[in-house]
């Protein structure tokens, strides 16, 4: 009786059990989250320079300096407000798309994506309500049926976009990402398909 008492006793012990706490996903990076070559319709072709955004700079600079400067200056304000990550890629076309200020093609197809990260949301917040790449976030009192601000955009609460045939444009911040998309001479189907590819890699 003795033993079968002991036995009892020990079966009846309880242990804590812990569990682990899961680490957080890594944040896809910036260069995996732009716009793939999949991700592009037929006849557009990856511009030399697509990539991180220091080697999309360097090669800039060999075409049109005053342009990779402008946009260097741009890229350093980024890294001011907390910027860690950037990545650029650029479909066309035609070369010569590839070597323009984004959006500026009058009469070639072209797309355009850039992505950014920063060390957290709060940075990655303020940056876009600073504008990125000279598009800032338009007042409230300016929308209009082709400018959208907001979740009417699809792209969540900080986010806008402008519409037009020859030019289309999106920014929005996720999580720790702002995102930037550019189509010229593409419909409006193209256009939700690069924000689409886009979006839900940003985590």
């Amino acid at each position: 009786m003795l033993i079968l008492g002991v036995v009892v006793s020990c079966q009846s012990d309880t242990h804590a059990v812990f569990t682990p706490v899961p680490s957080p996903s890594p944040h896809t990076a910036p260069t995996v989250a732009m716009l793939q070559s999949r991700d592009v319709p037929a006849g557009l072709n990856v511009c030399v320079g697509s990539g991180p955004i220091d080697v999309y700079l360097s090669v800039l600079s060999g075409a049109d300096a005053d342009l990779a400067a402008r946009q260097s200056n741009y890229w350093l304000q980024l890294r001011t407000n907390g910027a860690i990550a950037g990545a650029v890629s650029v479909f066309a076309s035609d070369v010569t798309a590839c070597k323009t200020e984004l959006g500026a093609t009058t009469n070639i197809k072209a797309m355009s994506s850039l992505v950014f990260q920063f060390r957290d949301e709060g940075q990655a917040e303020r940056a876009w309500e600073s504008g990125v790449f000279g598009f800032a976030p338009p007042p409230l009192g300016q929308l209009s049926p082709s400018l959208i601000r907001g979740s009417g955009t699809g792209l969540g609460p900080s986010s806008f976009t402008y519409d037009r045939p020859s030019v289309r444009l999106a920014c929005w911040r996720r999580s720790v990402f702002v995102a930037f998309v550019v189509v010229s001479n593409a419909d409006l189907n193209t256009f939700h398909a690069a924000t689409a590819a886009i979006d839900p890699r940003l985590n």
